[in-house]
């Protein structure tokens, strides 16, 4: 099947959804091994004693895996959408880490 083209306007739906890849839209796919691992930190995180050494290590491996997850968003994203929540992800995990 051949990939529909992508309209050239960033003001079109199709611009920021469309997978430059397949021609689909792509609003959200399954997750990856670096957000899996994001997910199971930070609930892993939620169920263990607050202060502890074990709550800093699940926070720095969720905070490395969505900083992992976000640069491979921006990096290799399907379309701009996509590429847009990888910043915003990378964002996030800035504001977390001058939070800290």
């Amino acid at each position: 099947m051949e990939p529909t083209p992508v309209e050239s306007s960033p003001a079109s739906f199709g611009w920021w959804f469309r997978s430059r890849e397949t021609g689909r839209i792509t609003i959200a796919q399954a997750p990856n091994p670096a957000l899996w691992l994001f997910l199971a930190a930070t609930f892993t995180r939620w169920v263990v004693p607050e202060g502890g050494q074990w709550a800093d290590v699940f926070w720095w491996v969720s905070t490395g895996a969505l900083a992992w997850w976000a640069a491979d968003e921006v990096i290799r994203g399907v379309n701009p959408w996509r590429r847009v929540i990888g910043v915003a992800g990378l964002v996030f995990v800035v504001l977390r880490l001058v939070g800290r």
